[in-house]
C-alpha cells in the first residue's frame, strides 16, 4: 500500500500534521536534515517544494524562499539525488509539491520514475489542469504508484470536487481560502462554513487543510474540519530566521529542530 494510504488507514481519530519547506533553502544541503528532523519530531507528512521562479499559488514568503533556493543553485535532478540518499532512512511519506512548467521540462515519465525510486508517495502539482491530470499525468504516475493531490478552494463547484474525489487517491488538499498562502491568525465564520459544507458532502478522500495555519486557532480549526492540517509558510519563515541566526558550530539538524521546537510553540499560542 502507499505509505500515504497507510497512514490515514491507520490513524484512527488521530489528527494529523503536514509540514511544507522548500528544497534548497535555507541551504543548498540542508533538505535531508529537515526532513529527518520532522521524522523524529512525528510529523504525518512532509511537503517537499521544488522551487519555481514564476510561481502562482505562493505567497511572498514561500516565493522568497523559492528564489533563495534557486540562487543557491536547487534543481529537479539534485532534489531527487538528495532525497535517494535518504530514502532508506525515510519511513513517513513524502509529496514532492511543483509547478508543471519544471516537471514538463524534466520530462513526466523520468520525474515519476525517479520520485518513485527516491522514496516519494506522492505528487502535488497546483498548476496541473484537471484534464492533462486525467489523461496525461495520472497514468504516469499510477506506473510508479504515486498519488497525485489534487486541490480545491472555496470556489471550487461540488460538481467538481465530487469528479476530482472520485479520480484521485491519496487525499484532497483543501486550500482554506481563495488566496496565496500566507499565515493568518484566525479563520472566520465564512471559512468555517466551507469547512462544515465539504465535510457534509462525506468525500471518499480524506482531507487536508491547508494556506493560513499557523497558531491554535487555525491549527484546531483545521484539524476538527477534516483529517488533520498542512502548514507552510509559518514554518518556512521559522527555518529561515532559525538558519540566519545560527552559531558557527549549529548544524543543519539543529536548526531544523529549532525551527520546530519555535513551530510548536506557536502552535500553542
Amino acid at each position: 500500500m502507499n505509505k500515504i494510504n497507510q497512514v490515514f488507514a491507520s490513524r484512527g481519530d488521530r489528527r494529523l500534521l503536514s509540514l511544507y519547506f522548500c528544497a534548497g533553502c535555507p541551504s543548498l544541503d540542508s533538505t535531508a536534515s529537515v526532513i529527518l528532523a520532522m521524522q523524529r519530531r512525528g510529523i504525518d507528512f512532509i511537503e517537499v517544494g521544488i522551487p519555481f521562479s514564476d510561481p502562482l499559488a505562493d505567497g511572498p514568503v514561500i516565493q522568497t524562499a523559492a528564489t533563495r533556493a534557486l540562487r543557491n543553485g536547487m534543481s529537479v535532478q539534485l532534489l531527487l539525488s538528495q532525497l535517494k540518499a535518504v530514502k532508506d532512512q525515510v519511513y513517513i511519506p513524502l509529496i514532492l509539491m511543483g509547478y508543471l512548467n519544471p516537471i514538463l521540462h524534466y520530462g513526466i515519465e523520468r520525474f515519476c520514475a525517479e520520485a518513485a525510486e527516491a522514496g516519494v508517495s506522492g505528487i502535488i502539482i497546483p498548476d496541473l489542469p484537471f484534464d492533462d491530470y486525467l489523461h496525461t499525468v495520472k497514468p504516469v504516475a499510477d506506473r510508479y504508484d504515486l498519488r497525485v493531490i489534487m486541490l480545491i478552494t472555496p470556489e471550487t463547484s461540488e460538481e467538481r470536487i465530487r469528479f476530482i474525489d472520485e479520480h484521485t487517491d491519496g487525499f484532497i488538499y483543501m486550500v482554506s481560502s481563495a488566496a496565496i498562502t500566507g499565515a493568518q491568525k484566525s479563520f472566520d465564520e465564512q471559512k468555517q462554513e466551507y469547512f462544515r459544507r465539504i465535510d457534509q458532502m462525506q468525500l471518499r478522500n480524506p482531507r487536508m487543510i491547508g494556506f493560513g495555519i499557523s497558531n491554535r486557532q487555525t491549527l484546531q480549526s483545521a484539524q476538527q474540519n477534516a483529517a488533520g492540517a498542512i502548514i507552510g509558510s509559518k514554518f518556512v519563515t521559522l527555518l529561515n530566521e532559525a538558519y540566519d541566526a545560527r552559531q558557527s558550530s549549529d548544524t543543519a539538524d539543529v536548526i531544523a529542530d529549532r525551527a520546530l521546537d519555535r513551530l510548536f510553540e506557536a502552535l500553542q499560542a
